[in-house]
């Protein structure tokens, strides 16, 4: 994310002593291990944080972590705006077994796709306002520039994409996230199909569209999520970017959706303390079911529904996380979550625990 949203930093750190892994959190000092077992989240997903886990050397730097994604064979790649190394590889233990990249100042949706029986990844670049396709090793197989054509852009500079979804034949959409908010949808050679959404009020205008995701619990019809973040919501759209409705988040300022089997994951930048409106540094990680309705938040409240289904307004907990931004989860079932403006932190894994 950009923006200035002062903090103070947070970093990992080893403890001399013990050899135990410790996180340094602002505003409550360092975490031990033992602390760190705290188990967070409610009903069937609840959560405990690994200390240490992805702590690299300054050899390997990081700034903003952004995105996360594992591939078929286990890795774990992480997207930073470092130019030392914009994608970091992991292996499950969080050890360093690769890294590449130094192209992508601005570098902030990562998206893992298949196509044509290899995987790949679009990396979205606001500060260069271009998309880019890549290969595993970050050989780049197509860059997209400003979608000048579409009529809705005087400059290149008015485009800063956020995240891209990919269908099943290989088109895609572009979320504007920092930019003027549209979505562009282009084929699977990078010809534009459609433009839509864009800033405003109405029920289907984004704001701060900032992730988005082609849901396909219901095969029969699968809808577009879109994240308008700084309306604390989740806008359903159908593939032909016709607005459907909208999955109210009070409180909370989604980033992007997560599938998780039947279930999606969501990470909050940061929350509103009820009922005062203010924000707080501190984000959560929600978990929503079949019917879009929160089941679990991670380092947030116990979600809370009245009898009309309305939301209670939510904000964080506790301060294990600051500025949630990217997230993945693993095929152990494990949630890694990468942080915005944290203080160069690099990302937090949480193990599922079996209540």
């Amino acid at each position: 994310m950009k923006g200035k949203i002062g903090m103070e930093r947070r970093k990992f750190v080893k403890t001399l002593a013990s050899g135990v892994a410790v996180v340094a959190v602002a505003g409550k000092g360092r975490l031990s291990a033992a602390e760190t077992a705290e188990v967070l989240g409610h009903g069937d997903f609840r959560y405990q944080a690994v200390p240490g886990w992805g702590v690299l050397d300054a050899q390997t730097p990081v700034k903003d972590c952004h995105g996360m994604a594992q591939t078929r064979d286990g890795r774990i790649f992480l997207l930073t705006n470092h130019t030392a190394n914009n994608v970091v590889i992991y292996n499950r233990e969080g050890r360093l077994l690769g890294k590449w990249g130094k192209e992508f100042p601005g570098a902030h949706g990562l998206t893992l796709f298949e196509e044509k029986g290899e995987e790949r990844f679009f990396i979205t670049d606001h500060d260069r306002h271009q998309v880019f396709k890549t290969t595993m090793d970050g050989k780049i197989l197509m860059t997209l520039d400003w979608p000048e054509k579409t009529g809705q852009y005087a400059k290149a500079d008015q485009y800063k994409p956020t995240h891209v979804a990919v269908r099943p034949d290989g088109g895609f959409y572009v979320a504007d996230g920092y930019g003027l908010n549209f979505i562009v949808q282009y084929d699977a050679r990078g010809k534009i199909e459609r433009v839509f959404g864009g800033g405003g009020e109405g029920p289907d205008a984004l704001q701060c569209a900032h992730g988005i995701h082609i849901d396909r619990r219901d095969p029969a019809r699968p809808v577009l999520l879109i994240t308008s973040r700084s309306q604390n919501a989740i806008k359903r759209f159908s593939l032909d970017g016709q607005y459907l409705d909208t999955i109210a988040l009070p409180g909370a300022m989604p980033c992007f959706m997560v599938p998780f089997g039947e279930h999606l994951v969501v990470p909050h930048l940061m929350g509103a303390k009820a009922p005062e409106g203010s924000k707080v540094k501190n984000g959560f990680v929600s978990v929503l079911d079949r019917r879009n309705r929160i089941v679990s938040n991670i380092a947030g409240p116990a979600p809370a529904y009245d009898a009309a289904g309305a939301l209670a307004p939510m904000s964080a907990t506790g301060t294990l996380f600051r500025y949630p931004h990217g997230l993945m989860v693993d095929d152990e079932q494990s949630i890694y979550v990468a942080q915005w403006n944290s203080g160069r932190t690099y990302p937090i894994k949480l193990r599922r625990v079996r209540v």
